[in-house]
């Protein structure tokens, strides 16, 4: 377990590196990026695969001794476990008296008679009984429960393991993917048609399910009044569904919690947000770019930041950046959105012409805009030029440069799309991995003796109990035998633990 647990620690360890420096698999560009931004520690990275960490050989190498380090700690126990659920009860030891729970009375009943009541009543307390004569005056019961403690306890380090073999198989031939798709437009599953894609390292991209869908409508219900106001009370996205090329499309209604199936791939519904419609005229007087635009919502109050990229623009390039605000207000002197509901869009934007760096072979995230060649518009006195565009409103960039239209939203769904093959795997490993751990906390493993003895024309009873871990209350366990196998009220018995008072008695 030591090992194990070392070997855990390495792991985590090990997973560091994959947080902190882009992964091929995560996002390509940034691994570009960086690889251009550091030049110098790039050699010594690639053959160590820290772009590809989760599939490098040093990590698959810890991965696979953690699980086998776990399997050395199982086999051996279970081969113990098999020879003491075998083993008959333990034989009692010579003084019973010794022990904290403890209790012992006479009767004129012989002693085998005493044992054979005492076997009945601890079989039906399905306790594990042996029953042997001592000699021809002394009969012995000997009874022990609790076997399943340590059964629990290696279900659960069984299950340690179904759950990494699951994980890793999911991993491996799996994959994950994010799309934020506009109402109105659609998906097909395809790799260029993902905005994050992580595929597992065994995963082929022939492998994806041939499927498509249009997102029809998407719907919001928000909480007008109260302390809950501005909290969305449902969403849900209205799709138009074909299982695979030439089927008939079908309508499935998409919510939270209530994923699209197809053929073992899941499409889930995480999120949502504003995309504003938009028209960007150039300086010709020609359209250079026009239709919706993500923006990413930022607060509780969806206030969404954007970009917009028109690199057909004419004379100069145009880009723009700035926020979306549902319900536009003053705070403070400071614009803001009061309600995440669009009862008051508008656009706020700064606008920059130049180069957008779109020419250069290097891939852009539409979320970034890239102002190292980008000139910012500005008023008459030099000053930064900030645009607020109402819905339907125009605005001019400046003379000869063009303008820009503010024509509308659309909202847009934000989609996770996953294949997690044997997905039920880690899921009953950690089913059983509860069961075994509430077993090995509440199963109480007790040992239980009865000694009767032939003395004088009476018989001497003994019982004692022993729970095997702390926590217990063996006292009351001995108290309920004896009254069972003693039901007279008046008999004398000596309590538990006091083995001088037993002294005396016997004398």
């Amino acid at each position: 377990m030591r090992t194990a647990l070392l070997l855990l620690f390495l792991l985590a360890v090990a997973s560091i590196p994959g947080s902190i420096i882009p992964q091929q698999r995560v996002d390509p560009s940034a691994v570009f990026a960086w690889k251009n931004s550091h030049p110098k520690l790039t050699p010594w990275f690639e053959p160590l695969g820290m772009f590809d960490v989760y599939s490098s050989v040093w990590f698959s190498a810890v991965y696979l001794l953690l699980m086998v380090s776990l399997l050395g700690c199982i086999v051996p126990r279970l081969r113990v476990y098999a020879r003491a659920a075998r083993a008959r009860p333990p034989k009692a030891p010579r003084n019973l008296a010794r022990l904290s729970a403890y209790d012992t009375w006479e009767t004129h009943d012989a002693p085998d008679v005493v044992a054979e009541r005492a076997q009945t009543l601890l079989v039906g307390q399905r306790r594990r009984v042996d029953v042997r004569a001592v000699d021809v005056h002394t009969a012995e019961v000997n009874a022990e429960k609790g076997y399943l403690r340590e059964a629990g306890n290696l279900v659960f380090h069984v299950a340690v393991v179904v759950v990494l073999v699951g994980a890793a198989v999911t991993n491996l031939f799996g994959f994950r993917g994010s799309v934020a798709v506009i109402a109105g437009q659609g998906f097909s599953n395809t790799l260029i048609q993902f905005d994050e894609f992580t595929p597992g390292s065994r995963f082929d991209a022939a492998d994806l399910t041939p499927f498509s869908f249009s997102l029809e409508d998407f719907g919001v219900e928000w909480e007008r009044e109260g302390n809950g106001r501005g909290t969305p009370l449902s969403f849900d996205a209205d799709l138009s569904v074909t299982p695979r090329p030439g089927a008939d499309p079908y309508a499935y209604n998409l919510q939270v919690n209530h994923p699209l199936e197809v053929d073992g791939t899941s499409v889930f519904l995480v999120g949502h947000g504003y995309a504003p419609i938009v028209t960007v005229t150039d300086g010709n007087g020609d359209e250079a770019f026009s239709g919706p635009v993500l923006f990413r919502p930022q607060d509780s109050s969806f206030v969404s930041f954007g970009v917009i990229k028109a690199p057909d623009a004419t004379p100069t390039q145009l880009g723009f950046e700035g926020y979306f605000f549902p319900t536009a207000a003053l705070c403070d002197g400071q614009p803001c959105s009061t309600f995440p509901d669009a009862d008051n869009p508008v656009l706020s934007l700064i606008a920059y012409r130049g180069d957008l760096g779109m020419d250069q072979g290097q891939a852009q995230s539409v979320y970034v805009l890239d102002k190292s060649g980008l000139d910012q518009f500005t008023t008459p006195g030099g000053n930064p030029r900030a645009l607020l565009l109402e819905e339907g409103e125009t605005v001019r960039l400046g003379k000869g440069a063009g303008w820009i239209t503010f024509d509308g939203y659309q909202r847009f769904a934000q989609l996770q799309v996953n294949k997690s093959p044997a997905k039920v795997v880690p899921l009953v490993g950690v089913l059983a991995a509860i069961a075994g751990l509430l077993g090995s906390l509440f199963i109480r493993p007790r040992r239980t003796w009865l000694r009767a003895t032939r003395r004088e024309g009476r018989t001497v009873v003994e019982v004692a109990a022993l729970d095997r871990v702390s926590g217990g209350d063996p006292a009351a366990h001995v108290t309920a035998v004896a009254r069972a196998l003693c039901p007279d009220p008046d008999r004398e018995s000596t309590p538990a633990g006091h083995a001088e008072q037993q002294g005396s008695r016997r004398e």
